[in-house]
């Protein structure tokens, strides 16, 4: 899937602005793309300020929200009815060089999943949300990056929902 040139510019400008939530309602989304993987019902979600996916019983929300102190868990686990749900978050930093190379790799990986979607926001070609979902043998897992040129950070998620 090609990246969308988004007009709007991101809100959240740093790592530590984003915060993570389970259950939260739809919000406003700059592109949603809908997928069944594995059976299972996926809803993609870019926001201005990152990322939701729904997923079967799950509404992950990666996102700077208002009222909302961030800061990522390194890990989440919950279970919902017979599924057992596991998220993953790690923030890096890279030098400038390493880190359009890191940018690149994610556009590139993103443009080449069927079912991947992923933004640029104006400002920088390197200002990137991405999101990617696959099945696996006992459900989905998604993969989402966020960068932030200003500050050459990487946010990855990885997020994992298994049938029991």
């Amino acid at each position: 899937m090609s990246g969308i040139a988004l007009s709007t510019p991101y809100l959240d400008t740093d790592a530590e602005q984003l915060s993570f939530s389970l259950g939260r309602p739809a919000l406003e989304a700059l592109a949603v793309r809908d997928l069944t993987v594995g059976g299972l019902e996926v809803e993609l979600r870019l926001l201005g300020a990152s990322h939701q996916v729904f997923a079967g019983p799950v509404r992950e929300t990666v996102a700077c929200l208002p009222g909302v102190a961030g800061g990522l868990p390194a890990t989440a686990v919950q279970d919902f009815d017979d599924w057992g749900y596991r998220f993953g978050a790690r923030v890096r930093h890279f030098a400038a060089a390493e880190f359009s190379t890191q940018v690149a790799w994610i556009r590139s990986r993103s443009e080449g999943h069927p079912e991947a979607l992923y933004g640029i926001f104006p400002g920088s070609p390197e200002a990137v949300t991405a999101l990617i979902v696959e099945r696996h043998s006992t459900g989905v897992s998604w993969r989402t990056w966020h960068t932030y040129p200003q500050s050459r950070q990487i946010v990855a998620t990885h997020t994992r929902l298994e049938a029991r």
